[in-house]
């Protein structure tokens, strides 16, 4: 038998979250709800999650806090942030946090399970792709463990940075479609999510900066090129 995706709901609102899990499991998910980070986090430590939805208006520590504390424990596990808060600077948190994708309220439910979806198959291809590997000039990218290295230097990079540099990389030389990154890493190519694209390119120019031979260009409205020596 296939084991069922587990996904884990915080959400301080009972009737709202009693919505999402039987959402999840119309469309075959297998989910548990809490109401705040507390249990939030005794939750994850407890069971096997595939995939977190978060609120952000949690009562005492809110869903950034919980999810600071979800990551440090496991770098790796998908996190969507579900609000009504529709702050551009509250996205930018959440995705700087390492979020996969952000949804405000009112959400369709159609996008939802979308959105879930395209997530969890982000995260699976990027356990299954055999290249998580580059030498970047003077760099060492290693994908797998989300490690920039230049000489004894090593950065540690979150899960978003790490799947933007990992597809530049595959496409070095190549120009990379900004709509491409948007759809194969965010799930959407709206405003909101173009705008922490460029946040994060920014990151990325700024961590290379180290080796002059490496450029990451801008094709304005357009996309972004890698190019480094081989």
């Amino acid at each position: 038998m296939t084991q069922k995706t587990k996904i884990l709901v915080v959400e301080d609102s009972l009737p709202e979250g009693a919505m999402l899990v039987d959402i999840l499991e119309d469309e075959g998910f297998e989910a548990d709800h809490v109401i705040d980070a507390e249990q939030g986090i005794r939750a994850y430590r407890e069971g096997s999650y595939d995939l977190l939805l978060l609120d952000i208006m949690l009562p005492g520590k809110d869903g950034f806090h919980l999810a600071k504390q979800i990551k440090a424990i496991n770098e790796d596990v998908p996190i969507i942030f579900l609000t009504a808060r529709t702050l551009k600077s509250d996205e930018i948190q959440g995705f700087t946090i390492g979020a996969d994708d952000y949804l405000t309220k009112p959400y369709d439910r159609e996008l939802l399970i979308w959105r879930i979806k395209a997530v969890l198959k982000r995260h699976t291809s990027a356990e299954t792709s055999v290249l998580d590997s580059f030498q970047i000039g003077k760099y060492h990218f290693d994908y797998k463990n989300l490690t920039l290295t230049k000489g004894a230097n090593v950065r540690r990079m979150t899960r978003r940075e790490a799947d933007i540099l990992q597809m530049l990389c595959m496409n070095v030389g190549q120009l990379v479609k900004r709509d491409d990154i948007l759809v194969s890493i965010w799930g959407s190519n709206d405003y909101f999510n173009g705008r922490s694209l460029d946040v994060f390119i920014t990151k990325l120019r700024k961590y290379l900066s180290g080796d002059s031979k490496v450029i990451l260009e801008n094709v304005h409205g357009v996309g972004y090129e890698l190019k480094y020596p081989k």
